[in-house]
């Protein structure tokens, strides 16, 4: 009898805890949406926005619910399908599909319209010795004259589904096979120009170095558009020429790509500052000012140079023109910069998605913010499609006069590739990126959760 009541005064006391009646709820299972919002409260550098977004939400839903919500156009999301390519976009400069390693341009006004820009000279086609200026003839058995428009119709319908492909190109008096089959190729950042051919290499000509954009892995695959840079100064350490560093159209890209360019052709002092919202080693939302100082001894920091740029340099571009121009005698020359003076960090998400959210501002080496101003050229032109203004410029600079220029041997408007039309950033390439270790962050959200 007694251990009954015992027994009945237990179950009293049990059925009169509310742990016993209401059980605790188990942790929800974390989501891609409740990890972009997490990742977004924690490093979006516009706090003030934040409070507009909901903490539930469906996966399905992240781009109207998170990042269209925000004002800033730079913050995106691309869901696991599309992830790597965008990944591949950023960090390389490979040509998806494969290529046989040429750009053309096309002129209405010729019988045989579609003429060779470009040829990489680590392609099929440089290896095979097509030549730069050619006309192309044909392409796998297809006559290539005509209406311009559709010409390049065909010519491209043939790149893109043909492996192998033979070109019959025309260049003076000659006029060649040439057989090529494509392959993985890493397109070029940066391409040498010289103005006047005839000129020795000691006199006035003038040199363009094109650089198209900032990635880590290019034609140069261990170092990227810094190392294709560099390999080029290493290699003229003697040329005395006048050089201009043509950023015309230049979206950005990675930061540490654009300011390892700029090192090289300052001695001393700061290149960037860059103040920045992250994560610290505990998951939590830190503040830091960090500034990056140039290292002397490196080849661009002797000889004579300017910078040409216009509105669609952009982001990295103008990192290092700021870097470039604050630190040094080199001019800027052209037009004003377009004025993205804030960088993103990307984010594997928690399901494989693409993060890429603004968490930093940038600095010019004086402590200038550029953001939405833009650099304004020490030396403005009115028109900038063009060599000829740099040209003009360079010469009144350096008291050189240069021979007259051979009209094969310029870079004509319609030859510049953009790759943002109307100084619009591209969706996929550009900015100024870092990329943040993602078991450092995947980790600090997952404990978050518990």
């Amino acid at each position: 009898m007694f251990l009954r009541i015992i027994l009945a005064a237990t179950l009293l006391s049990l059925l009169g805890c509310s742990d016993f009646i209401h059980p605790v709820k188990s942790t929800p299972e974390p989501t891609e949406y409740s990890f972009n919002y997490w990742l977004l409260q924690k490093v979006y550098l516009y706090e003030d926005e934040l409070t507009d977004l909901s903490p539930n939400g469906d996966s399905d839903s992240i781009k109207p619910q998170l990042y269209d919500l925000l004002k800033d156009p730079f913050t995106t999301y691309v869901p696991p399908t599309k992830s790597e390519e965008r990944a591949t976009a950023i960090n390389t400069s490979l040509v998806v599909g494969g290529d046989v390693g040429m750009r053309y341009f096309y002129n209405e006004n010729l019988d045989y319209p579609i003429i060779i820009t470009r040829v990489y000279p680590k392609s099929p086609a440089g290896r095979a010795g097509v030549p730069r200026y050619g006309r192309i003839i044909s392409a796998n058995g297809i006559d290539l004259s005509g209406e311009a428009k559709k010409v390049k119709a065909v010519y491209d319908s043939v790149l893109s589904y043909s492996k192998n492909i033979d070109l019959v190109v025309a260049q003076n008096n000659d006029t060649n096979l040439y057989k090529l089959e494509k392959e993985t190729v890493y397109a070029p950042t940066v391409f040498v120009d010289t103005v006047d051919s005839k000129t020795a290499k000691n006199s006035s000509g003038i040199i363009f170095i094109t650089i198209e954009g900032f990635k880590p892995t290019t034609a140069n695959q261990d170092s990227g558009t810094y190392g294709e840079l560099k390999a080029y100064l290493d290699s003229t350490g003697s040329d005395k020429r006048i050089r201009v560093l043509d950023l015309r159209g230049n979206p950005g890209g990675h930061v540490n790509q654009c300011l390892a360019a700029a090192d090289l052709f300052v001695k001393q002092g700061t290149l960037s500052t860059r103040r920045q919202r992250s994560l610290d080693a505990d998951g939590e939302t830190k503040y830091t000012v960090s500034s990056i100082k140039a290292k002397a001894g490196d080849p661009g920091e002797s000889g004579k140079y300017i910078i040409y740029a216009n509105g669609g340099s952009a982001s990295c571009a103008e990192i290092f023109i700021a870097a470039v121009t604050e630190t040094t005698d080199i001019p800027f020359v052209g037009k004003k910069t377009y004025g993205k003076g804030i960088g993103q960090t990307n984010y594997f998400t928690y399901a494989g998605g693409l993060a890429t959210i603004t968490n930093f501002e940038f600095l010019t080496p004086k402590g200038n913010s550029y953001h939405k101003k833009g650099i304004y050229p020490k030396y403005e032109c009115d028109n900038v499609a063009d060599q000829d203004c740099a040209i003009q410029y360079a010469n009144k600079i350096y008291d050189s006069k240069s021979s007259k220029q051979e009209n094969a041997l310029t870079k004509p408007s319609y030859e510049f590739v953009y790759y943002n039309k109307n100084n619009a950033i591209s969706e996929f390439e550009g900015g100024s990126i870092i990329w943040e270790n993602s078991s450092h962050y995947l980790d600090a959200f997952k404990k978050s959760q518990h």
